[in-house]
């Protein structure tokens, strides 16, 4: 593999930078890891080894084809680089008392909002935003799999946020970046890379920062992050946004080997990950604490938490959620989603304020007195045990995502979930001769399932 000149003389003064070591690990295939959904949790295959930095993560001795594992489709693990899994360790440290409410910005495909999702309990919030359209559907999609209630995903602007002034306890920006922290997972990238395309990208950085500022209440934490190993995007921003908003760094308290802390020329503290020093790909993270006064958002009044008299509603949605009463939902376009009670005062001020994707779990839609479920229903956590299921072979779970037949057996009529293990895939209605499967069609999976 061969990296840029320009690129490689850029790091020599870099900590912890070896170029002939460097050098040897662009030679070698980058690791394969996962992390595990804990409320949907599976073992690790045979020959798998710990993540040192999160209990969840795990390396792969190979890489599965993914496409062809039902469980993958069921929201069982997330497949993420294990560099970028110690926002893990970093997040654990900076969490105080829940609920809180987090951001994570720049959020698409969702490998962090995943993970982020898995650390905290269902009174805390999380929005998961992406600016592209197309990618917010992907993160939508990665975190209906996941399966959780306190989920948001909205589609905006970072400076869009400024509309909800000290509304989060947590940012995190995973800021877009050069991206040659990647280059072992991503050759093609290396043509794209330049000096030129640094210094924009380290200009987006500071502006996206300096968007998305206001929105972090006073004495909440911004977790800053990119996987690209230029100073001018890492170091240099650390100290442009020290220089330009009252904030402190954060030191992290833990030690892992192979991590090189840094220190910026203005004693803000960083953490570099190097791929010939950490089983990884090249990393870059840090965190500041928000110290100037922050005008916080003015809520205005709701109309409480829980639904009240509302009796279709209740009698559609009680068969299929398990104590449907610690829940509450709303109506948006004849589509019905459920949330914590607790977050409806958010829900509000979000779907006024910004461009909200996804809310919680969407329930389906209502044909006069029923329900018709919804696919974020089947993966979610919140499912009815109740509801009638069938429970199939791996090959008939291939077929089930392929949208072709498949063999059952039940003398049941009506909606049943299809489950691999246990985990829910989608609906499928049973009639008197056939099966209409409702999986969405873009979920369905295109590859040849005889391919593994």
């Amino acid at each position: 593999m061969q990296l840029p000149d320009s690129l490689l003389s850029s790091l020599e003064e870099e900590s912890g930078f070896n170029k002939k070591k460097f050098l040897e690990a662009h030679e070698k295939p980058a690791p394969v890891s996962i992390r595990i959904n804990p409320v949907k949790k599976i073992s690790p295959t045979d020959g798998a080894t710990s993540v040192p930095w999160t209990d969840l993560g795990f390396y792969l001795p190979e890489r599965p084809v993914f496409t062809l594992d039902p469980l993958f489709h069921a929201g069982t693990y997330y497949v993420q680089e294990a560099s970028s899994m110690f926002l893990e360790a970093f997040f654990r440290q900076i969490m105080e008392e829940e609920p809180l409410r987090v951001l994570d910005l720049c959020a698409a495909p969702g490998g962090k909002s995943t993970l982020l999702s898995s650390l905290l309990s269902d009174d805390s919030l999380l929005v998961s935003n992406e600016v592209i359209r197309p990618r917010s559907g992907v993160l939508a999609d990665n975190l209906t799999k996941w399966g959780r209630i306190h989920s948001f995903v909205t589609n905006n602007d970072p400076r869009d946020f400024q509309r909800l002034p000290g509304f989060f306890d947590i940012v995190v920006v995973d800021a877009p970046c050069s991206g040659s922290g990647l280059f072992r997972k991503d050759a093609a990238a290396i043509t794209e890379w330049s000096e030129e395309n640094v210094a924009l990208c380290s200009q987006r950085q500071q502006r996206i920062l300096a968007d998305v500022w206001p929105t972090l209440r006073e004495g909440g934490v911004l977790i800053y992050s990119t996987c690209s190993y230029s100073s001018e995007e890492n170091e240099q921003v650390l100290d442009w946004l020290s220089s330009s908003f009252a904030c402190t760094s954060i030191p992290f308290a833990g030690s892992y080997e192979g991590i090189v802390e840094v220190r910026t020329e203005q004693e803000n503290y960083g953490y570099r990950f190097w791929p010939d020093r950490v089983e990884g790909e090249g990393f870059f993270i840090a965190a500041f604490q928000k110290t100037e006064d922050q005008e916080d958002y003015a809520f205005r009044n709701t109309s409480g938490g829980k639904n009240k008299n509302r009796r279709t509603e209740t009698a559609a949605f009680t068969p299929w959620v398990d104590d449907l009463s610690l829940y509450a939902w709303v109506e948006k376009n004849g589509d019905y989603f459920l949330i914590n009670p607790e977050h409806r005062p958010e829900f509000e001020a979000i779907s006024q304020n910004l461009y909200l994707r996804k809310a919680g779990i969407r329930l389906g839609k209502l044909a006069g007195p029923d329900l018709i479920p919804d696919h974020e229903l089947a993966l979610s956590t919140v499912l009815s045990s109740d509801v009638p299921r069938l429970e199939v072979s791996r090959e008939d779970a291939l077929r089930f995502l392929k949208r072709e037949d498949f063999a059952y057996e039940t003398s049941q009529k009506g909606w049943h979930l299809v489950s691999y293990q246990g985990h829910g895939l989608g609906w499928v209605k049973v009639l008197p001769n056939r099966l209409n499967n409702y999986l969405p069609k873009d979920w369905r999976i295109l590859m040849d399932i005889r391919e593994n």
